[in-house]
């Protein structure tokens, strides 16, 4: 069932309709025109058109990421609480700011400079791989492959233990959609003690051993600036190291796999690009406008204000619908067209403000080099089997995608 002008309120993100999570653009739409602040059951609204969730996004004066109350209801007195309210993206100020400062000089322009042959170089050996194949699975062999791998190497996590970083990831990113079962939530938990059992090792095994250390090692800098006496505490560390390493993977993952996903679905655009890779630029853009990794962020309200109409006291929660607001046709023209070479391009799928992702230039790198060397290689790549979706509604999750290459 998809929403029309006379039933925007039916519309519950905890319990969306069915086909939402294959394609959840309709449903968004019809909020965006007919109810474009939807109150939920809980209290909660959403908020869906474009200058509306710009405005949340922005003004942090006025809106809090700080989920120390949010999330109490759901976690509880658990690992995953414990992790949600420790992480970079879930505070503000001056938590926020400090956390963001130390880990500024790993995504400066210089930083991206020495890694971009590396990830090269990875792209390089996975489509090797694959071409002897002659088949490919997007997402677990090469969109996956591609920022796990860079993350880890950012960590100084040992290539050998990057098996179960994965699986951690998604259990505990799981635990940030509407509805999750109490066995999810259990995964959840027992993930994070996992990942922190796992970082504490390799804290000791990098204080042992640091002569190993690398100019690029995100963790061994936060390790020194512990022990100078200027940085974060160990447990803040730990989970801000688990934070980069799921959001460093799981987003650019999602990209990557979406990207391709919307490139066979339009063969005339890929074909486009492939022939003119100066479009680049703008086709990962336009990849991030049309199929947002981060579907629905949120905010909550510091003090009672006005927003799209309607008078909404201090402390309501909000759903910031990104999806939708980057298909605003308010903003974008043609807003369900898939045009790689649409510029401007003012989408939110980095955020805005303070919290704009400060991994998107890495993301942005690391796309580029993957997009780049598969077309050169293959720029006739085709389908070789259906899109496997996950359910799931705050991020853009494909599970599987199998395509031929040629």
């Amino acid at each position: 069932m998809t929403l029309t002008a006379d039933m925007p309120s039916r519309f519950v993100l905890a319990a969306p309709p069915p086909g939402f999570a294959a394609d959840p653009y309709p449903h968004l739409a019809a909020l965006r025109e007919h109810a474009p602040l939807c109150a939920q059951p809980d209290g909660s609204w959403i908020v869906s058109r474009y200058d509306d969730v710009r405005e949340v996004l922005t003004d942090a004066e006025r809106f809090s990421s700080d989920k120390q109350v949010d999330f109490r209801p759901k976690f509880g007195d658990s690992p995953l609480y414990e992790h949600h309210t420790m992480s970079l993206v879930f505070n503000d100020a001056p938590y926020h700011t400090r956390v963001r400062k130390l880990l500024a000089p790993f995504f400066a322009a210089q930083t991206l400079r020495r890694l971009q042959d590396r990830v090269a170089q990875m792209v390089d050996e996975l489509l090797d791989r694959a071409a002897d194949r002659g088949t490919l699975d997007i997402v677990g062999e090469f969109a996956i492959a591609v920022p796990l791998n860079l993350v880890g190497d950012l960590l100084g996590v040992p290539r050998e233990e990057r098996e179960p970083l994965r699986e951690w990831a998604n259990l505990i990113l799981g635990g940030l959609d509407p509805q999750r079962t109490p066995e999810q939530l259990a995964a959840g938990n027992r993930a994070v003690e996992d990942f922190k059992a796992y970082l504490r090792e390799l804290i000791r095994w990098k204080r042992a051993h640091p002569a190993q250390a690398q100019d690029t090692d995100i963790l061994w800098a936060l390790i020194q600036s512990h022990d100078a006496g200027s940085g974060l505490s160990e447990l803040e560390i730990i989970h801000n190291s688990i934070f980069m390493l799921n959001a460093g993977h799981d987003t650019t993952a999602s990209l990557i796999a979406n990207g391709i996903d919307l490139l066979l679905r339009h063969p005339d655009q890929c074909a486009r690009l492939a022939a003119d890779p100066t479009l680049m630029r703008t086709a990962i853009e336009e990849m991030l406008r049309a199929e947002s990794p981060l579907q629905f962020g949120n905010r909550r309200s510091r003090v009672p204000l006005t927003l799209a109409g309607e008078q909404l006291p201090a402390g309501t929660f909000l759903h910031v619908a990104i999806a939708a607001a980057n298909r605003d046709p308010r903003v974008f023209a043609d807003p369900d067209r898939f045009d790689v070479g649409r510029d401007p391009n003012r989408h939110l799928a980095f955020g805005h403000g303070a919290h704009f992702c400060a991994g998107n230039a890495v993301a942005r790198m690391e796309a580029n080099i993957a997009f780049t060397q598969l077309l050169a290689r293959f720029p006739g790549l085709v389908r070789a089997g259906p899109t496997v979706r996950a359910e799931r509604t705050r991020f853009r999750v494909i599970e599987r995608l199998p395509v031929r290459l040629c």
